[in-house]
């Protein structure tokens, strides 16, 4: 009796304890009480990259001091996605998908470090995969992909962001294993599967490009549908392999990505009688994701306009 008594206390605590988060997230709040938050149950950890020390102390003020190599990094911006992700668990929509089987994580452990966040759009509409920069060492998701997907969420598409692991290799494995993912699951997932996108930032965008070129066979899966439009941001790609088309944007202080490299891309693809687009934005450096009161912003719906273009 002692045990049931106190097992209902706890269960109490954790639920004021939640609740309390719930409407209360604020640039204060600790990351590692969003990770904890049980809400979230055993996924709360991958909404912040897993191979970055997380510190009792950090908050969403701070946060973007553990994200080497982005710039403009809005705490409104990641209060918006927490309160979203909170909001759809509410609502009773899984917002979380596991793309291995249990079986395939106890043959190989580093499976258990990916996963695809689901931004809901309209039902039965085209879907976009979003996967952030990190130099392949970690996923940048809360500036480089989780903004992106919301806002292609609120045009009416569905969006999902990809976790993976670290080393291009596995990055693009986990990519093609995401779309198949995806596609297997059309209809649980209620998505249009034609002219599906594929964007990035930074390493995101060489994942996109590549798989955008190569496909999911190349890259050890089942040979699913290209994608119809890619979107780029910031990477310095040279090589073309018969591009799906590609939007692209860049800022001339990018010290890791020359513009001039995207453009020449870019001309290219043209060149191979395939559409394509840059926008090449005047002193922004490296990493500014949505590009939020800087001159690169709005770049967004010229994205989704772009991929639009391609569905007709």
């Amino acid at each position: 009796m002692k045990v049931k008594y106190i097992f209902f206390i706890l269960l109490i605590f954790l639920s004021i304890k939640t609740n309390k988060m719930e409407n209360n997230i604020t640039r204060n709040t600790k990351i590692i009480d969003i990770i904890n938050n049980p809400i979230f149950e055993n996924y709360g950890r991958y909404i912040f990259p897993i191979h970055r020390q997380i510190s009792s102390s950090l908050t969403i003020e701070n946060l973007e001091s553990i994200y080497t190599w982005y710039n403009y990094m809005k705490p409104e911006r990641t209060i918006e996605i927490i309160n979203y992700f909170i909001s759809q668990v509410k609502k009773g929509n899984k917002i979380f998908y596991d793309i291995y089987t249990d079986k395939e994580k106890q043959y190989d452990r580093s499976l258990k470090e990916t996963g695809l966040f689901f931004f809901r759009g309209n039902p039965g509409q085209k879907f976009a995969i979003v996967n952030a920069g990190g130099a392949f060492s970690y996923v940048g998701a809360m500036h480089d992909s989780f903004p992106q997907a919301l806002e292609i969420s609120k045009r009416g598409f569905n969006a999902f962001a990809l976790i993976y692991r670290q080393g291009g290799d596995n990055a693009c494995r986990d990519l093609a294993r995401a779309i198949s993912f995806i596609i297997k699951n059309k209809k649980e997932l209620n998505i249009d599967i034609n002219c599906y996108s594929l964007w990035g930032g930074s390493a995101g965008a060489r994942m996109a490009a590549w798989l955008g070129s190569f496909g999911t066979k190349y890259f050890g899966e089942v040979d699913c549908p290209k994608a119809g439009t890619v979107i780029m941001q910031y990477t310095g790609l040279s090589e073309v392999n018969n591009d799906p088309p590609t939007y692209a944007n860049c800022g001339t202080d990018d010290w890791i990505a020359n513009y001039k490299v995207m453009n020449n891309r870019i001309n290219k693809i043209k060149n191979q009688g395939t559409d394509a687009m840059i926008e090449i934005f005047k002193g922004l450096p490296h990493g500014f994701g949505l590009g939020e009161g800087t001159i690169a912003e709005g770049w967004i719906n010229n994205a989704i306009n772009f991929w639009k273009k391609q569905m007709k």
